[in-house]
């Protein structure tokens, strides 16, 4: 899979310049790029098991915890890792973005700038 996929919101500043980014890089190294809009079409409980593994972060880790619906279902319970997972898939706007991936590797994209370290 010669792709970069980013996870992204376009209505957020911070993913919008990670997306930049990666374009930049899949122009430069000619590469197809998907753009998936995760708030439309989120991640299954799978996917983002997988993707947290190639983050090398736990669940809470990519959570924005800062969301209204983070502090109204969820704040201040002892939730273990599945719990959080399918918090993010039932709620996707708590998943911090941009997440992009290549291959077998995915940044957080904050800053855009993380995406250089999928091609180191």
């Amino acid at each position: 899979m010669n792709k970069i996929i980013v996870w992204h919101n376009p209505r957020c500043r911070k993913s919008r310049e990670g997306l930049a980014m990666a374009q930049k890089m899949a122009e430069d190294k000619a590469l197809e790029l998907e753009i998936r809009k995760y708030l439309d079409h989120p991640p299954s409980q799978e996917e983002l098991k997988k993707v947290l593994k190639m983050l090398g972060m736990k669940p809470i880790e990519l959570v924005r915890t800062k969301e209204a619906v983070w502090k109204e279902h969820f704040k201040g319970k002892d939730l273990s890792d599945d719990q959080i997972i399918k918090a993010m898939t039932q709620y996707p706007k708590l998943i911090e973005r941009p997440v992009v991936i290549y291959k077998n590797k995915a940044v957080l994209a904050r800053p855009a700038e993380k995406v250089l370290e999928l091609f180191n």
